[in-house]
């Protein structure tokens, strides 16, 4: 349980940190394609185009970024298997939390006392969860339900990018909310996935939610690169958070076996419930956002990192 609990923290720590250097990034491109006036950023719709996400996908702060996402990403798997879901998503997701911290320091933001409270609620619901959780459920599941986890992660992925670039400057919440959705898919597949342990390469290429896992994370950082280039607002990045906790918690407790310990179980739901609302709360209460190309103090022109960043 400890060493788990440390590992979810540590993703927690990449991801938030990753989350900041990305939204510069992608804030920076954007800049740079409005300045330019240049028409082959923007679709039809308003939101950014494939060139445009392409090409904040290559400044160097997003790349250190996304390095940082995959560390992580690899920290939640190991955490997503040693933690009950509904423990292991809610720690990765006080990403919030870290990056409302680093901000101090990086962005010279001074916190509202609304912000510190919700911090300090996050905090006290993951003791809560910490205390509640029992063993988690042993992840044997029939191959079947790897396949509807795969189709799920496709029509999820797929049906959701086209939604999002219909919509366009407009999708910036429910492009956060799909993120968030592929980021649940993706630790529920990590769950799931068969020959890891004992690992056996033939049983691993041949479970399909190995390739649901791909489909998610890759779709889920794209639709994340396009809420940040739209403007990460507070509503979006909360819809993150729901999306990659609630859903991937209900399903650990209904479909992989997580419990909580004997007599716990309203300690866990309370933790669980609190966590979410709190990490909403630190969303919410952020400084609000300006538009992507309006200049301001404290750009990345002035030498300095944007004032307000979306977190995973």
């Amino acid at each position: 349980m400890i060493i788990g609990l440390l590992t979810a923290v540590a993703a927690s720590v990449c991801y938030g940190t990753g989350s900041v250097l990305q939204a510069v990034g992608s804030r920076k491109s954007a800049r740079r394609e409005a300045a330019e006036s240049a028409t082959t950023g923007v679709t039809q719709h308003g939101g950014p185009s494939l060139s445009s996400t392409a090409k904040a996908a290559v400044t160097w702060e997003f790349m250190v970024g996304t390095v940082l996402d995959f560390i992580g990403f690899g920290l939640g798997a190991l955490a997503a298997r040693l933690l009950p879901l509904f423990l292991s998503q809610t720690v990765i997701s006080a990403n919030l939390v870290i990056t409302a911290v680093l901000s101090i320091k990086l962005l010279g933001i001074r916190l509202s006392r609304a912000e510190w409270s919700s911090i300090g609620v996050v905090c006290g619901a993951l003791v809560l969860l910490a205390t509640a959780a029992g063993p988690e459920g042993s992840g044997h599941t029939p191959i079947a339900t790897h396949w509807w986890l795969l189709v799920a992660s496709i029509v999820l992925i797929g049906g959701g990018t086209l939604i999002v670039r219909l919509l366009g400057g407009r999708a910036a919440i429910l492009a956060g909310l799909l993120s968030g959705l592929g980021f649940g898919a993706l630790g529920v597949g990590v769950r799931v996935l068969n020959g890891v342990d004992p690992f056996h390469l033939p049983s691993l290429l041949a479970d399909p939610a190995l390739y649901a896992i791909l489909v998610a994370g890759i779709g889920g950082m794209y639709l994340h690169t396009v809420a940040l280039q739209i403007g990460s607002v507070n509503g979006a990045t909360a819809a993150l958070v729901v999306g990659e906790t609630v859903v991937p918690g209900i399903l650990g407790v209904l479909w992989l076996g997580d419990a909580s310990r004997p007599g716990f179980a309203w300690v866990a739901v309370l933790g669980f419930v609190v966590a979410v609302a709190g990490a909403v709360a630190v969303a919410w209460y952020g400084e609000p956002e300006q538009e992507p190309g309006a200049p301001r103090a404290g750009s990345p022109e002035d030498g300095e990192l944007p004032q307000e960043v979306a977190a995973r």
